[in-house]
């Protein structure tokens, strides 16, 4: 399960959206208690929680500048974590872990990964994939092979790594698939074969924010109009 929220220039309160992600993950008809994780952007000036924190300081406007990653992982499930990062931010990218076979259950595996200017979740099930690509586990290895094919234009380069690893997997069941940057572009792809009603994800504008998720947040159906993300869309946010 994953989920995005993102609101330009203006901060939100980000435990109504982890809340949210908990309970779609806790009620799900597949099991997505193997740990969680979320990534956002905030202001190095901040003062230090605790939390790790990725990249350089930005240079730029006083608007912008010093933008940086900050993360929380557990191995709990999101909707028993009770460490579960209470701050303001601008975008925000959180997941919830569903292991292939109940495999790799430890907590250096939890999305989002990182590498310093990008982050990335990925939401899917790939069987017989043959590419050779450095990762600790299949959604890291998909990251790492997409980020082959960016000339400067992100959307493009997943259309096209993501085409490239279609021609090299026996079966795709789904590729769904978010990467953020520090300067707020969030970038995404919807590929799936089976199971729209667990595979399709939706956007809607919450509270003046754009979000990106897994399944509509409970609760919000009579009044915000979420839509469904199209099979085979590649996009921005």
């Amino acid at each position: 399960m994953l989920c995005v929220r993102s609101r330009g220039n203006e901060t939100f309160e980000m435990e109504e959206h982890l809340a949210a992600l908990a309970r779609i993950a806790r009620d799900s008809k597949e099991y997505q208690g193997h740990g969680w994780g979320c990534a956002w952007l905030e202001n190095a000036g901040a003062g230090d929680d605790g939390i790790q924190a990725h990249g350089p300081d930005i240079a730029g406007s006083p608007q912008r500048r010093l933008a940086r990653w900050r993360f929380h992982h557990d191995i709990a499930p999101i909707w028993v974590d009770t460490a579960r990062p209470v701050s303001r931010t601008t975008l925000l990218v959180a997941h919830a872990r569903s292991a292939f076979r109940d495999e790799g259950i430890r907590v250096e595996n939890n999305m989002p990964f990182a590498d310093g200017e990008r982050v990335f979740a990925f939401n899917g099930e790939l069987h017989g994939v043959r590419i050779r690509e450095r990762g600790r586990i299949g959604a890291e290895k998909v990251f790492n092979f997409v980020k082959r094919f960016d000339r400067g234009d992100f959307t493009t380069a997943l259309t096209r790594g993501l085409d490239a690893i279609e021609r090299r997997t026996r079966y795709m069941r789904a590729t769904n698939l978010v990467v953020a940057d520090r300067a707020r572009r969030v970038h995404f792809a919807s590929r799936f074969s089976e199971d729209p009603e667990y595979f399709q994800m939706h956007t809607a504008i919450v509270d003046g924010a754009r979000v990106l998720c897994s399944e509509p947040y409970p609760g919000t159906a009579a009044r915000v109009r979420w839509t469904p993300v199209a099979n085979g869309q590649t996009g921005t946010l």
